[in-house]
């Protein structure tokens, strides 16, 4: 309120130049920098993210008061350290580790140098992102009423070895695509439109898989409060694990010091996450063993959860089968392959399956089932579940979410024709993780009072035609008194 807001306009923009190796990681650092931002009331303003070494990029600040901006930018490099610099005629200065501060055409500019210097040249008639095709036409069909979009384009430098954090949670929603996040609240809700444009090259993430996904889904137990739905499994489960991977690792580095507690039962957090990864892992190995055994046999999956306690909790992954035999042979090469990586195989005989067997992984104290048979339509399924009525319910569920009332909700709540993929029901996970004692854990306990101001989650995806497709996801808003 002092130092910013007497200068600060009503528009700001940040821009990043993704690069290979240590980039990547400064990348994902910039990321969860501003992430992290959102979750506190901190000030980070000694932080700038930006470095010699680091990424080239800057944040581009609407000023209402140039002076009074000046003065600030001025003030911060000099506690920095800062030196005087030009380029093109415009004065900056830079600290020793290369950031650098300087009001460009009105802008208050914050980057790195090249990246000011980058800022510079398209105020002085440089090319500028807003001629570019393909931001111009994702930019055509976002959504109206965006607070932000943030736009991204993978293609422009190949990232190597696997991205985590933001960046790869990026990669999981629409692959290496151009992709253009629109940002749209409401009083009742946040809506995020993720429009990617291209067939690009490996994944096309969730926004490629979302119409088989939603049959996937609406196959799932209606009692289920989490319902995910993914596409085309075979060619992309590996990258399906690194996005809930990327997913975790994010949700870690805002986690903090929290106050933590004995857990009410021996289910952690910790022993979940490795339950999950574990089997996954091993299904969507980039290996030749793993797609010849495990994804040359997939179709589409589904992920489930249902039930409010732990004595009654089921949960699973359900995978179609393409060739009953190779995925009836897989119940044991999974079981064997976790069995080498430190799990211990029990025996397992469950109703209506033609292949079964139960695996106990360290720090979790529930018994894995691995299983395969036939739904109630004789389409072969290969089941991960968290128990015996987990397998039950996935292969015959007494009802599927295709006739329930939330999968009828969470197609009303995305619109436009969207069939929903994803489903989420926020206060149930909420009791469930209390009742077992988890909200005390470091990663969770951040986003707590987040997660009680909402509701549900819809997520689901469709074609806008000239080759951009959207998934759409919808957070439910707790009403305010």
């Amino acid at each position: 309120n002092h130092d910013i807001a007497p200068w600060l306009g009503p528009r700001a923009g940040i821009y990043l130049t993704s690069l290979t190796g240590a980039g990547q990681t400064g990348v994902s650092q910039v990321l969860s920098l501003l992430a992290r931002a959102l979750l506190s009331s901190s000030s980070a303003t000694s932080a700038f993210p930006f470095a010699t070494h680091g990424v080239p990029g800057a944040i581009v600040m609407d000023t209402s008061d140039v002076s009074k901006a000046r003065a600030f930018l001025e003030s911060q490099a000099k506690s920095a350290g800062g030196h005087a610099g030009s380029y093109r005629g415009v004065a900056y200065q830079v600290t020793p580790a290369g950031v650098a501060f300087a009001i460009v055409d009105s802008f208050a500019v914050i980057g790195s140098e090249d990246g000011l210097h980058a800022v510079i040249d398209t105020t002085l008639g440089g090319s500028s992102l807003a001629h570019a095709p393909g931001y111009t036409k994702l930019l055509a069909h976002a959504p109206p009423g965006a607070l932000a979009h943030v736009y991204v384009n993978p293609g422009t430098s190949p990232a190597t070895g696997t991205s985590e954090g933001l960046s790869g949670l990026l990669g999981s929603l629409a692959g290496s695509r151009e992709t253009n996040i629109s940002l749209v609240p409401s009083k009742t809700s946040i809506a995020l439109d993720v429009d990617a444009s291209g067939a690009g090259t490996g994944s096309g993430g969730l926004v490629s898989s979302a119409a088989e996904g939603a049959q996937a889904a609406g196959e799932l137990p209606a009692e289920s409060w989490l319902a995910v739905g993914l596409g085309h499994v075979g060619a992309t489960l590996g990258n399906d694990v690194q996005g809930l991977r990327s997913l975790t690792t994010l949700a870690s580095s805002f986690g903090g010091a929290s106050p933590t507690a004995e857990p009410a039962t021996p289910l952690t957090l910790e022993g979940l996450l490795k339950t999950v990864f574990a089997p996954l892992s091993v299904l969507g190995a980039d290996t030749a063993q793993a797609k010849h055994d495990f994804q040359s046999w997939m179709g589409s999956a589904g992920i489930f959860a249902a039930g409010t306690g732990l004595v009654e909790l089921k949960a699973g992954v359900v995978i179609s089968s393409t060739n009953p035999a190779a995925s009836r042979a897989a119940v044991g090469e999974l079981a064997a392959a976790l069995k080498k990586s430190g799990g211990s195989v029990v025996s397992a005989s469950i109703p209506g399956t033609e292949a079964a067997v139960g695996v106990i992984l360290s720090g979790f104290p529930v018994t894995l089932d691995i299983a395969d048979g036939r739904d109630a339509n004789g389409q072969t399924k290969f089941v991960i579940g968290l128990s015996e009525p987990s397998v039950t319910a996935a292969l015959n569920p007494p009802s599927a979410l295709a006739n329930g009332a939330a999968y009828t909700a969470a197609g009303a709540a995305l619109g436009e024709g969207i069939q929903p993929s994803l489903l989420v029901d926020f206060p149930t996970f909420l009791g469930l993780i209390e009742g077992v004692g988890l909200t005390e854990e470091p990663i969770i306990a951040k986003f707590i009072p987040y997660l009680r101001t909402l509701t549900t989650l819809a997520g689901g995806g469709k074609s806008l035609g000239e080759n951009i497709e959207r998934f759409r996801l919808v957070f439910g808003l707790q009403k305010t008194e």
